[in-house]
């Protein structure tokens, strides 16, 4: 799989360029992408403000109209008795499966207790991150049952996939967590592929992970298999798995999603309450009323992961696209989708909950045009909008359906540029540079300045795919473009992967359990 493809062109040959010379500058590129292991940040801490869209009584109009849906309209909680019993206990009025819920309740029960940030530990402690406040988050796509690459083009997940974007993502200084269902390995039976991934994103990483939903069971088992890596007596006390929980918009919760989100409740890990919303098929065709819709899903269900266990860490999730009114496709990267993001994060702060949303979002098929413009605009939205946990935020592909190998390298630098951006200007003495300012003077240069020469080597970001040279120099390293320079590296980071360690007799403890538990139930395509 991580052969070069590409034969070296007779341009590059005569220009005594060739391949050689190309992989040294690929391996270059990867070397930046992934940077020093030892000194990757767990969080960006962000220096500069959020893009805000909504005024104080604009925001308290959502407030007031998310309110009226959950006590006029309500929110079925199906199949799933336990919910409906504990919102009928705290006072709500319930009917069948259907919980209208008091003006103010949800509010008051996730204000009263969930916490403002939550700190959800990794084995390698370097790594433990923070999620909420000031800092953000960077996580990869999560979902998609296909791959795509340029050597093979679109084809179903396997298991070895899955683990090459493990070590991917372990590699790239600028995503912060290993994320979850990276992509589906449909080689590996549904009722089991939760033991393969989850002890992927253990074995092969040290970033913090997110646990298996697909199933109460495979909840538990992602839970114990976090006892058996941290300890029995440090879970119950402490977050180390985060879950991404999907409200069956509009206005649903149904028993899978019930089930995994009680299970991480109970065991004191994270819920991502996540209204899945595409404006105009699931959702009103209005920012307003979309606004509206997603703050009153993910106020019921923050407020059922309080009552399960007052306490629990929550995250105010959101992943809003539009469809298409001719053809009734989802669209990324246009403007309403970023309003939507931009007013959810100021909701959010409200009410002083973590805010989750994404990330490189496109419909682009393959890493093209469209998917970098489209990818772009949403990152940055959600970079400014003050997004505290960026799910998808490298590899997407075609409205999630495909993981793209190159799409993932190309994401993973703007990535670093996020990074960048969100720390702020840099006011310091240096940062000023007046000492440059009185050098050179009027009608000179900075090229050979004192100052110049002090900072060089960290002046401006450097992109780790793009070609800023000559368009003689590019035609001599082979005429690639961004994509082909991203194939190249993200082989490149393959060949270079080393495993972090892990304790092995936790690995061989973890292996015994897997083995088990597979052993216990019938292999299902369900």
């Amino acid at each position: 799989m991580i052969d070069d493809p590409f034969p070296t062109r007779s341009a590059g040959r005569k220009r005594g360029g060739g391949r050689k010379a190309r992989r040294g500058r690929t391996a270059v590129r990867a070397a930046r992408l992934r940077g020093s292991v030892d000194e990757y940040a767990a969080w960006i801490e962000r220096r500069i403000p959020c893009f805000e869209v909504l005024d104080a009584e604009a925001l308290e109009l959502i407030e007031h109209n998310a309110d009226t849906v959950l006590e006029e309209i309500g929110i079925e909680f199906r199949e799933f008795p336990r919910a409906l019993r504990l919102f009928r206990d705290a006072g709500a009025d319930v009917d069948g499966e259907r919980v209208r819920i008091p003006r103010g309740m949800c509010r008051s029960i996730v204000q009263a207790t969930a916490p403002r940030e939550f700190t959800q530990h990794a084995r390698n402690p370097k790594r433990t991150t923070i999620i909420g406040g000031d800092r953000t988050v960077l996580v990869p796509a999560y979902g998609p049952p296909f791959v795509h690459d340029l050597d093979r083009g679109r084809r179903y997940a396997t298991i070895e996939d899955f683990r090459n974007f493990i070590k991917l993502t372990y590699m790239s200084s600028g995503l912060h967590h290993s994320g979850g269902t990276v992509c589906e390995p449909v080689d590996v039976p549904v009722n089991k592929r939760h033991f393969d991934m989850v002890y992927s994103h253990i074995k092969y990483t040290d970033k913090p992970f997110m646990g298996s939903v697909t199933h109460p069971e495979r909840a538990a088992d992602t839970v114990a298999m976090a006892m058996l890596l941290f300890g029995e007596d440090f879970v119950p006390r402490k977050t180390v798995l985060t879950s991404l929980i999907n409200v069956n918009s509009p206005l649903t919760f149904d028993a899978t999603m019930l089930g995994a989100a009680t299970v991480y409740a109970e065991n004191n890990q994270a819920t991502i309450i996540s209204p899945f919303l595409l404006a105009g098929a699931m959702s009103p065709v209005t920012v307003a009323g979309t606004l509206t819709q997603i703050l009153a899903e993910a106020l019921a269900g923050m407020a059922y992961i309080q009552l399960v266990r007052p306490g629990a860490p929550v995250v105010f999730g959101s992943f809003s696209a539009a469809v298409s009114m001719q053809s009734g496709a989802p669209t990324f990267g246009t403007p309403e989708p970023s309003q939507v993001l931009f007013g959810v994060g100021q909701l959010a702060r409200r009410l002083g909950v973590p805010f989750r949303s994404g990330g490189g979002l496109c419909a682009a098929k393959i890493p093209d045009a469209q998917a970098a413009y489209e990818a772009a605009n949403t990152l940055q939205t959600a970079a400014l909008a003050g997004v505290n946990f960026m799910l998808h935020t490298a590899g997407w592909l075609e409205g999630g359906l495909s993981m793209g190998y190159e799409k993932f390298i190309l994401d993973a630098d703007q990535a670093n540029m996020i990074a960048v951006l969100l720390q702020g200007i840099d006011l310091s003495e240096n940062g000023q540079a007046l000492d440059a300012l009185r050098e050179v003077g009027p009608g000179s240069h900075f090229l050979g300045c004192a100052h110049t020469r002090e900072n060089f080597e960290t002046a401006f970001y450097r992109s780790t795919v793009a070609d800023n040279n000559s368009f003689e120099q590019w035609q001599q390293d082979g005429s690639l473009d961004a994509a082909r320079r991203a194939n190249g590296i993200w082989k490149q980071m393959l060949r270079d992967y080393e495993p972090p360690p892990l304790d092995p007799a936790i690995d061989e403890s973890l292996v015994e359990f897997i083995d088990r538990r597979k052993s216990e139930f019938e292999d299902r395509d369900y």
